[in-house]
Parts: structure tokens; C-alpha cells; sequence
């Protein structure tokens, strides 16, 4: 590649608004601040720099927990969500938004759908069969490449119907690594089996086999691909505690194909990355609502033929993603 050759395409990346209309305040635990009117301006922030870059991203990854869960104890979820989506209506873009707790802390998983954070209906799946409620796609921003958006709370006790058979699954899962009356309290035997906590998910086998399915044919496509996801899969990428369930079901999926480049991921306000022992790049972005304010997460990634490039702001740091 031509040293300055111009990237394929660009996109921004934002982790974690979780907005909310309320003062500062902290997390489950109490250990950590969260600014939740703040949120709001750091995003504001971002889509101003996004308008102003000489070529705007091609797209948005927005990764998950959009507003706060404070909103639904309080009605104001569609109130929220509105002022969340107003902001990013200001970008001529598309938004690209991955679903993670808080979305279901605010809404039902049918509401979603039904929803503006439902992207998945603006891409042409018409050759891949579909799983049934599962918030699952890909799309291709350039001849090439492929993103694919992933379901980390596809099994999970939060978003599911309490009689519906993923429901039961994944409350036995839990169960079985969980011994806390408050499921939001990780178990304290082992540092790996802190992330059986009601506020992560996994991925079911129909997702799995799913995947494989399209990274068989990006394979034979000769494509480079970013898989998308809430939660981490990676436990060298994140705290334990925010890691998915069976992060060890969807590796070997992942290092299987030699398509795939990167992993993303928010939940973890800390951010992380690693390389594992393929080459796969795992990237966990810092979450917007742990960001004191004046200063900013976010960042904004140039793809080329041999690698992304990614250029952080504020928390985020730049970083050099050369392709296995």
C-alpha cells in the first residue's frame, strides 16, 4: 500500500452514552462516577468533530447501552431515547446500533425492534436465513469488508420472556456459576466465572451457526471482517466481569476463519485490547458515561487494505490495527 493512500472508507465508534436527565452519579457497586446529563454533550461533541472531518465517516458504530436504565424507573425512556437520537440525526449518516443491557433495562426485545436502534432493517439479508428474534446482521460499507452485528443478550435473563425456552436456558446457566440472591453480584469462587451476572448475556448455538455461516462465505469472498458485539469475548480484552457468558464458544468460531480481523465491543467503561494468539484484534471502547466532562470517547477508524487505523479523542487512544 501506498504510504499516503487514501483509506477504503472511515467510520466513528462510541461506546456507552447512557443517557439520562438526572445529576451525577455511580455505578451498581457505588465505586465508580457516572455523568449522566454529560453523556449527552460528549456526543454531541463527537458528531460535531465527525461533521467536521474532511471526509465524514461512511458510518456510525454506536455499541450499545444508549441511555440509562435510570430512564425506565422513571417513564422516561422514549423521552431519552428521543433526545439520544436527535443528536445523531444531526450526522448524514447511518448508525450502526449494537443492543446491550440497558436497552433492555428500557425496552421489551419486540419494542426494539419496532424501534429506531433496530439497523439490522436497512441491510438486504435476503441470502441468509434468519434466526428468529435475535438482533443478528452484516453488511458490507465497501467491496471487501463486512460487518457483522452480533446478539450478546440473545440468551440472557434480561430481554427474554420469563416463560420463553432461552429464558429458562439462560437462567439455568447462571444459576449453575451464581449462587447470589442479587444476580447482579458477580459469584466470588473463581475470577472467570464473575461474568455469570444478570447484566451479561451469551450467544445460542442458532447464533453461532449463524455466524459461521456468513464467515464461511466472506472466506470464500476474500473479505476482511469486523464482528460487533456488547459484551467482550476476549479475557484479555476486559475485566472478567463483563465478559459473555460463553466468550469460549465464540472463539474458536471466530479463529476459525481467516476473514475474521477484529472484534468490538463496549461494556466495560475501562475499555481494553488485546491480539490473541491468531492475530484477531479485540478492541473494548471506553464508555462515554464514565468520562469526566471536558474531556471526550471517541474515535474514529480509517480502513485500508492492509489495516484500521484508529484515531482516539480524549480516553480512546490511538491505535494500529494491522490485519493477520
Amino acid at each position: 500500500m501506498e504510504e499516503n493512500a487514501a483509506p477504503a472508507f472511515t467510520f466513528g465508534l462510541i461506546a456507552d452514552i447512557q443517557y439520562a436527565d438526572k445529576k451525577d452519579g455511580s455505578n451498581f457497586s457505588g465505586t465508580r462516577k457516572r455523568y449522566y446529563r454529560n453523556s449527552l454533550h460528549l456526543l454531541r461533541n463527537a458528531i460535531r468533530h465527525w461533521n467536521e472531518e474532511e471526509v465524514k465517516p461512511s458510518f456510525i458504530l454506536q455499541l450499545g447501552d444508549i441511555i440509562d436504565g435510570f430512564n425506565s424507573k422513571h417513564g422516561a425512556s422514549e423521552e431519552a431515547l428521543q433526545k439520544v437520537m436527535d443528536e445523531f440525526r444531526s450526522f448524514p449518516a447511518p448508525v450502526h446500533h449494537v443492543w446491550g443491557n440497558h436497552e433492555f433495562y428500557n425496552f421489551t426485545r419486540s419494542a426494539l425492534f419496532s424501534s429506531a436502534l433496530n439497523s439490522k432493517v436497512r441491510e438486504d439479508e435476503e441470502s441468509d436465513e434468519q434466526i428468529d428474534d435475535v438482533y443478528a446482521y452484516h453488511f458490507s460499507p465497501a467491496p471487501k469488508f463486512r460487518f457483522v452485528v452480533l446478539d450478546a443478550y440473545d440468551l440472557s435473563i434480561i430481554g427474554r420472556d420469563e416463560a420463553s425456552e432461552k429464558y429458562n436456558l439462560a437462567f439455568e446457566i447462571i444459576k449453575a456459576h451464581n449462587p447470589n440472591e442479587e444476580l447482579n453480584m458477580p459469584p466470588g469462587r473463581f475470577q472467570m466465572d464473575g461474568r455469570f451476572v444478570k447484566f451479561n448475556g451469551g450467544f445460542s448455538q442458532d447464533q453461532l451457526d449463524w455466524l459461521d455461516r456468513v464467515l464461511i462465505r466472506a472466506d470464500e469472498n476474500g473479505e476482511k471482517v469486523t464482528v460487533v458485539s456488547h459484551t467482550p469475548v476476549h479475557p484479555f480484552s476486559t475485566d472478567s466481569v463483563c465478559l459473555a457468558w460463553n466468550f469460549d464458544e465464540i472463539l474458536p468460531v471466530l479463529r476459525s476463519h481467516q476473514s475474521v480481523v477484529c472484534f468490538m465491543a463496549g461494556h466495560d467503561h475501562d475499555g481494553g485490547y488485546c491480539v490473541d494468539a491468531v492475530g484477531i484484534h479485540h478492541l473494548t471502547v471506553e464508555g462515554v458515561i464514565e468520562t469526566p466532562p471536558d474531556f471526550d470517547a471517541f474515535g474514529t477508524v480509517h480502513v485500508y487494505e492492509d489495516k484500521m487505523v484508529l484515531r482516539g479523542n480524549g480516553r480512546i487512544k490511538d491505535r494500529v490495527l494491522n490485519y493477520r
